[in-house]
């Protein structure tokens, strides 16, 4: 039989990102992928500290943002690619009340670090308000993470393509199949709602929506954001989204929702573009808007990492330390990201 220190269930942001904490501690481990496509996989990866409705920032997103440089050159060491793309976030105005709350809140203590108070004027995009710039904000290159990422496990044979059936775990010999581990972090996303172990934890489902377009222009070098995210992926391909639906629960594509995107993009982009590719994924959300880790109530040794929402880069990267610290080193964790919370 063969025997590990973890077993990973899930390879979204949250169990690559642990994975490589693993990967740089030196423990042993398999990770469970399933091969299908994650709402991570189909994220646009952008890295903003700055809540875009409101002008204000999260819950410790220094200390996200200080960790992301640091993780992602440890990544680097291994992968030889470095993920980070360094694009600011724009945000046009809807009208001049905006511009004035973003001055305003940019002389704020904790936000005048992102909130440049300086005004662009976007050349490619209709912007009649101009916009504002998002300091040290950027995005990864979400499709080359995770093809080097899933590469890079398969080839050192950490992973395992296949379905991971819960009802296989020998609790009382903490054994899968022929496979005796230590611990095992449950890491699914959505499909947590379907573990018995944690199937009472409040996993929320969010369908979000996001296309690939070709346009026929140029936009300017940066994340643009109005009512949704616009950046180039390559040879004039955009990306462009994405939606937010609590309600719909089918995997289909939703018309209403692709129609939302047409309307967006057209607002800002007055030239022809055409939709060359729909994607559609569930985010795992939580009503608290923070991530959910910790220990099971009985098996001590079962964790779960999830929840990370809409801000998988930042919470996959930074909590996948504080998760392993909670574990290895028997620190903390703070209540607002606690699984006891809701036990």
């Amino acid at each position: 039989m063969e025997k590990v220190d973890y077993i990973i269930v899930g390879a979204g942001y949250a169990g690559i990102f642990f994975a490589h904490q693993l990967i740089k501690e030196k423990k042993s481990f398999r990770i469970f992928y399933d091969e299908a496509v994650s709402a991570s996989q189909i994220s646009a990866g952008v890295c903003n500290p700055v809540i875009l409705k409101r002008f204000n920032t999260f819950w410790k997103s220094q200390e996200q943002i200080d960790y992301l440089n640091i993780i992602f050159k440890e990544i680097e060491s291994y992968t030889f690619r470095n993920y980070l793309i360094e694009e600011n976030v724009v945000r046009i105005f809807h009208n001049d009340s905006e511009k004035v709350q973003w001055k305003k809140n940019s002389e704020k203590e904790g936000l005048s670090s992102y909130l440049n108070p300086d005004f662009i004027n976007l050349q490619s995009v209709e912007n009649p308000y101009g916009a504002g710039k998002v300091n040290r904000s950027c995005r990864i290159d979400v499709a080359s993470f995770f093809n080097d990422m899933l590469n890079y496990l398969e080839h050192n044979q950490y992973l395992i393509k296949e379905n991971f059936n819960h009802h296989l775990i020998d609790k009382a010999s903490n054994t899968y199949n022929n496979i005796a581990f230590k611990n095992i972090v449950f890491c699914e996303g959505i499909a947590s709602n379907n573990n018995p172990l944690f199937s009472d934890i409040p996993i929320q489902p969010n369908k979000g929506h996001c296309l690939k377009v070709k346009l026929h222009h140029t936009p300017d070098s940066y994340i643009i954001k109005k009512k949704h995210f616009l950046f180039n992926l390559q040879d004039n391909e955009y990306y462009y989204g994405g939606t937010y639906d609590r309600f719909d629960t089918t995997y289909q594509i939703n018309d209403d929702s692709v129609e939302e995107l047409r309307n967006g993009l057209q607002e800002i982009c007055t030239s022809d573009f055409k939709i060359q590719d729909i994607n559609v994924a569930f985010r795992a959300t939580v009503a608290d808007r923070r991530p959910v880790l910790g220990r099971h109530q009985q098996h001590h040794n079962f964790y779960i990492f999830n929840g990370l929402g809409a801000r998988g880069v930042y919470n996959g990267s930074y909590f996948s330390k504080v998760l392993f610290d909670f574990i290895e080193n028997e620190m903390n964790l703070e209540p607002e990201i606690d699984v006891k919370r809701f036990y």
